[in-house]
């Protein structure tokens, strides 16, 4: 059965306009303008024969050189993760203390917090007393969204309750915890428990950039907490990628809102229209015209316990799916001025470029580092530190290490072709402590080379190398498969 959305049809032409593939000269002025923001001129987004569009080298780079740190367009923590680490949702650094990401999380698992019903239950997560973060009187009753956490695993031995609600409220320190700052917390300007963030810089600029519609606080922008609500819970309960569908949508209506605004200063009170400026909204939509894409139900692989005969089942079972999450999107944040992008058609290719072009979002997490500081002490230290640090370590058990992880959109990454024999990596350093995309020269690069990565795990076989670059719409023809072929 064809399934219909009235918008795709009313809006068919100007929908197939926003999808069409920019022209290369329109791409490269683009880049050139992003890549004056990053101040990063040793690369050039140039226009290529066979893939559209590739990142090449405008200067010599050296093995394990910094080829370029990438700002995401748009990228989310899985939820899976929050209860695990708490961090700034904009720059996704760690924020609190050491004592309250450990507090945090143990304190989260004596209460029994379960991957099926936490995303449904609001927690006393922070105490007004604690001295964590320059907003922590506000930080209460933090809504945990997600499947992010399950029942303290058998081989982890408890701690006492009194000891960490103590970490947790900051009335206990940590012998060197001092050594691992973060940034104190800032809560959310529309005052939902669900976002938190390390600086009011990040707060406003997440604010205007995506969460004043996707809000779920007093201070929402949007049409109805309830249904963003629902539509959040559904994205927890069926796919994640929603969410961040969700997120383009409110930065595209947010950014059309703002060059309204900045087109009708000076020429008097505005008035207000509900018929669509398709010139305005083109312009909005830009930087994620940008991204390759395709249908998400087209794209998405198929999973190894569906058969190829069930197939056309599967992709119709995940564009009814899509339309689901849609609708319930659009009942919470529906603009008239913006209706082509409540299309079915744009909302499948906005989640299908997240399928085809996402990076991993990673932030290694400062406990980690806290803990392999401990082990590295001097024997005449470590032993007195340890009678308070291990007992602490025995109940993260071997959850002490987990990261930060998510899945987010680099428009710079995202131009990188891949090879299986690649010249660069994404490589997180020491230092690169944020969600920002670091990409890694894996060899010498010369001048003029394209910099390639590879999408996939190069060093599998050739035959299964194909099969899976084949859900990026392509054959990969680089050396090495010509050697191999």
């Amino acid at each position: 059965m064809e399934i219909i959305c009235p918008i795709d049809a009313q809006y068919s032409d100007q929908i197939a306009a926003l999808l069409k593939p920019p022209p290369p000269l329109e791409v490269q002025k683009y880049f050139e303008e992003l890549l004056a923001t990053r101040q990063c001129d040793g690369i050039k987004v140039k226009p290529t024969p066979r893939y559209g569009k590739g990142v090449y080298a405008e200067t010599d780079f050296k093995e394990e050189d910094l080829v370029l740190k990438d700002q995401m367009l748009a990228g989310a923590q899985h939820p899976s993760n929050k209860v695990d680490c708490l961090v700034c949702s904009y720059c996704f650094c760690f924020v609190g203390s050491i004592e309250l990401q450990i507090g945090r999380k143990l304190y989260l698992e004596q209460l029994g917090v379960s991957p099926i019903d936490e995303c449904h239950m609001q927690k006393d997560c922070y105490n007004s007393d604690s001295s964590v973060g320059e907003d922590d009187s506000d930080v209460e009753d933090q809504q945990v969204s997600g499947e992010c956490a399950s029942s303290p695993s058998k081989d982890k031995i408890s701690l006492p309750k009194d000891v960490v609600e103590s970490l947790f409220n900051g009335e206990m320190r940590l012998p060197y915890s001092e050594k691992f700052s973060m940034p104190p917390i800032v809560s959310c300007p529309g005052g939902c428990k669900e976002n938190y963030y390390c600086s009011k810089s990040c707060a406003e600029a997440d604010w205007e950039s995506f969460h004043s519609l996707l809000c779920t606080g007093e201070g929402s922008k949007s049409l109805s907490t309830k249904a963003l609500q629902k539509f959040i819970e559904h994205a927890n309960d069926t796919n994640d990628i929603f969410l961040l569908a969700a997120k383009v949508i409110s930065f595209t209506i947010l950014r059309h809102k703002n060059l309204k605004e900045s087109r009708h200063e000076g020429k008097g009170k505005q008035v207000i229209s509900e018929s669509i400026d398709f010139s305005l909204l083109g312009e909005a939509w830009k930087p994620v015209s940008m991204g390759y894409k395709r249908r998400w139900w087209d794209c998405i692989a198929l999973p190894a316990d569906v058969d190829g005969s069930d197939e056309a089942s599967f992709r119709m079972q995940i564009k009814e799916l899509a339309l689901t999450s849609l609708q319930l999107l659009k009942e919470a944040i529906f603009d008239e001025e913006c209706q082509p992008l409540f299309s079915l058609e744009i909302y499948g290719n906005i989640i299908g470029m997240f399928e085809l072009n996402n990076l991993d979002l990673v932030v290694e997490s400062p406990v980690e580092d806290y803990f392999l500081y401990i082990d590295d002490l001097p024997l005449s230290e470590k032993g007195e530190v340890e009678q308070t640090t291990k007992p602490i370590l025995d109940a993260l058990g071997d959850d002490y290490s987990i990261c930060c992880q998510g899945t987010a959109f680099f428009p710079l990454q995202s131009c990188m072709n891949h090879s299986c024999r690649p010249n660069a990596k994404a490589f997180k350093r020491e230092e690169d402590r944020d969600g920002q995309a670091t990409i890694i020269a894996l060899q010498p690069i010369a001048k003029g080379e394209e910099i390639t990565i590879s999408y996939i795990d190069e060093d599998l076989p050739f035959e299964e190398r194909q099969a899976l670059l084949a859900d990026y719409g392509f054959r990969c023809g680089c050396s090495k498969c010509l050697e191999e072929t």
